[in-house]
């Protein structure tokens, strides 16, 4: 109680020599000649008192939840040569077109099948030392999201078979990661409590609260988990190896961070 009474009066003497000052240096601008306006006063002072400030512990807690995916996004592409530019463009629209038809016959919809990266090229022969155009190339890569997981093993192969010669990526997620990312951020919570309570009770203090919460780390892309294909190869090679190719997603990860400070007593 007489410490109270104590910061109190310490508060108000403060607060008397502050407005004290205040009115003086009004008074001195008054008695000055070349004093052409009046020094503004405020209604109210305010003194606060930081005695406590810095009984805070910040800590971090990171916490990772594994989640088995239920949908895959697959990533690949029509290539083809020929001598001439429009016959290469011939023969790479016909089995682009082949291609999504054989999608859209497994059940894949329009929404889900993206062409992009169209690329027409001639190829030199830089061994003649004349630079001489052999032939051209085409490059188109297509997108197909949203796939089932236990279709994805069948839209590669018979992809292969249509056309497709490239396989670039295949990319498993889940369509649960929101409810698994709260799960994680849970946890993190729970650790960084943990830690702080721990580094408490070293110090001889107790937790009572959480002043500041960060979040760090929410990373939707982090849900996928790719497999990199060896790049282009013959049409036969790839429909074989697509043929005996499993699809085993395996599990995700979905991580949480967060920097937490807690208040002690």
């Amino acid at each position: 109680m007489k410490q109270s009474k104590k910061r109190m009066m310490t508060a108000a003497a403060v607060t008397a020599a502050v407005a004290a000052s205040i009115l003086g240096a009004a008074g001195c601008g008054a008695a000055g000649a070349s004093t052409t306006g009046a020094v503004s006063v405020p209604d109210t002072i305010r003194v606060e008192n930081v005695e406590g400030a810095g009984n805070t512990i910040a800590v971090t807690g990171q916490e990772e939840v594994k989640v088995v995916p239920d949908m895959a996004q697959i990533e690949y592409a029509v290539y083809t040569q020929a001598d001439a530019a429009d016959a290469c463009q011939s023969e790479n629209a016909e089995n682009l077109n082949r291609t999504i038809e054989t999608l859209k016959g497994l059940g894949v919809e329009e929404t889900s099948i993206q062409t992009s990266a169209y690329g027409l090229n001639p190829i030199y022969d830089w061994n003649s030392g004349t630079q001489n155009i052999t032939g051209y190339e085409m490059t188109t890569r297509i997108t197909v999201s949203d796939i089932p997981i236990d279709q994805a093993g069948s839209i590669l192969s018979e992809s292969v078979i249509a056309g497709v010669n490239q396989i670039d990526t295949v990319s498993y997620f889940s369509s649960n990661y929101d409810a698994s990312y709260q799960e994680a951020l849970k946890g993190a919570i729970a650790v960084a409590q943990a830690k702080a309570q721990a580094i408490a009770e070293a110090s001889g203090k107790s937790v009572v609260g959480i002043v500041n919460v960060e979040e760090y780390g929410y990373n939707p892309e982090v849900r996928y988990s790719n497999y990199s294909g060896s790049g282009a190869r013959a049409v036969e090679e790839t429909a074989a190896a697509a043929m005996d190719m499993g699809v085993m997603p395996g599990q995700v990860s979905v991580e949480a961070q967060v920097n937490v400070e807690f208040a002690i007593e």
